[in-house]
C-alpha cells in the first residue's frame, strides 16, 4: 500500500512549532501551524486540506501557497512532495452580471 494512503500509521501527536503562526495561504490567512494541525487530525491530502482550510481558494487559487502547502503536509506525513496526488484545479471564477448572459446583440447592451 502507499505509504501516503496508508492511514492505519502513526504520524505522531501535534507538537506546536516556533513558526506555526507563519502565514502560508494569504489570501484566506492560514498558517503554518493550522495545516500541519489539520494533518494531524486526519486530512492527509491536499484536496482535504483545501476543503477544511480553504487554503488555495482566494484570490490567488493557489499561486502563491500551494507548493508551500504541498511542503508542510508531506513534511508531516513524512514522505516527499511528490508522492501526493494534486489537489483539484479550477478555473478562477469571476462574478458575471446577469445583463452579459442575458444579451442577445451588441445592440442589447
Amino acid at each position: 500500500m502507499n505509504q501516503v494512503n496508508d492511514r492505519s500509521r502513526d504520524i505522531g501527536e501535534f507538537i506546536p512549532g516556533a513558526d506555526d503562526d507563519m502565514l502560508i495561504c494569504r489570501c484566506e490567512e492560514i498558517t503554518k501551524g493550522e495545516i500541519r494541525k489539520a494533518v494531524h487530525e486526519g486530512m492527509w491530502t491536499l484536496t482535504e486540506i483545501r476543503r477544511y482550510l480553504r487554503t488555495g481558494m482566494g484570490l490567488c487559487q493557489g499561486q502563491t501557497c500551494a507548493k508551500l502547502v504541498k511542503g508542510i503536509v508531506a513534511k508531516e506525513l513524512g514522505v516527499s512532495p511528490a508522492e501526493l496526488e494534486p489537489a483539484t484545479s479550477r478555473a478562477p471564477m469571476r462574478p458575471t452580471e446577469m445583463r452579459i448572459l442575458a444579451k442577445e446583440s451588441e445592440e442589447d447592451i
